[in-house]
């Protein structure tokens, strides 16, 4: 069964996560913002999104909307996020409800055009890994097309090292290389045993960097506002994620 989607032609980076609501938007806007402080030319893409609004242009999703202010990216939001559905399920589940089965095509040529005017692409899942998008494919399916290296974005509780190493060996299973882990959500004050050694821990199993770890803080969800607390912001600037996501040229391995 050939690719559903096809690999991004220039530099990126996948940012997925262990479960939905980890906090992949926020983490995927701020490496967004990173990007375009650092001098790229970004485009983002939430290929698939539910639980979308309806608004006077049409179906919305809040999550892309996001990403695109953080990016400033010039892009439409029709090809920031191709497949939008209302209610917030499985995109398998929305799709089949809604009677709409997931365009692949449309993904495909939104990725295309929004490539040919940018040097970086970032790109964020929806739900998990393992997450339907219709009756024959997952996420996984996708993150195996796009051929860019995986981010995945981890809670800091009790937990999260079965959830973390569960999708670090799903993603190793279809050959997606992963870039590293990044930890949200971690206490601001005295953080709990678990959360103090699960970064160690996840490492060492995992066989992958934590590559930060961002400190809970309120976050405020309208485009309009200012995105990204200085918190978040500084937790991570301290990647370097324009060489993360750096394409490698033909004959050369990271």
């Amino acid at each position: 069964m050939g690719a559903v989607v096809h690999a991004v032609e220039i530099s990126g980076l996948l940012v997925t996560g262990t479960d939905t609501g980890v906090g992949k938007t926020v983490v995927a806007g701020a490496i967004a913002r990173w990007l375009k402080g650092d001098g790229r030319r970004v485009a983002v893409c939430k290929p698939v999104a539910t639980g979308c609004v309806h608004r006077r242009e049409g179906l919305v999703s809040e999550d892309a909307e996001f990403l695109a202010h953080c990016a400033d990216a010039p892009h439409p939001l029709d090809l920031v996020c191709p497949q939008r559905y209302r209610e917030p399920l499985a995109p398998g589940v929305a799709a089949q409800r809604e009677g709409r089965p997931v365009d692949w095509e449309s993904i495909n040529r939104a990725i295309a055009l929004m490539c040919r005017d940018s040097d970086f692409m970032v790109v964020e899942g929806v739900g998990g890994v393992m997450t339907p998008i219709d009756e024959r494919h997952t996420f996984l399916d996708i993150a195996a097309g796009l051929g860019l290296p995986a981010v995945v974005v981890a809670r800091a509780g009790l937990g999260t090292i079965n959830h973390t190493l569960l999708t670090l060996w799903a993603l190793r299973s279809r050959g997606v290389s992963t870039a590293g882990v990044v930890i949200n959500r971690y206490p601001a004050d005295t953080p709990p045993l678990a959360e103090e050694t699960n970064p160690r821990a996840i490492e060492k199993w995992g066989r992958v960097p934590v590559l930060c770890i961002v400190p809970e803080s309120e976050m405020p969800r309208s485009p309009r506002q200012s995105p990204i607390p200085g918190a978040i912001a500084s937790a991570i600037g301290t990647v370097d994620w324009t060489a993360l996501g750096a394409k490698q040229k033909p004959g050369l391995r990271a």
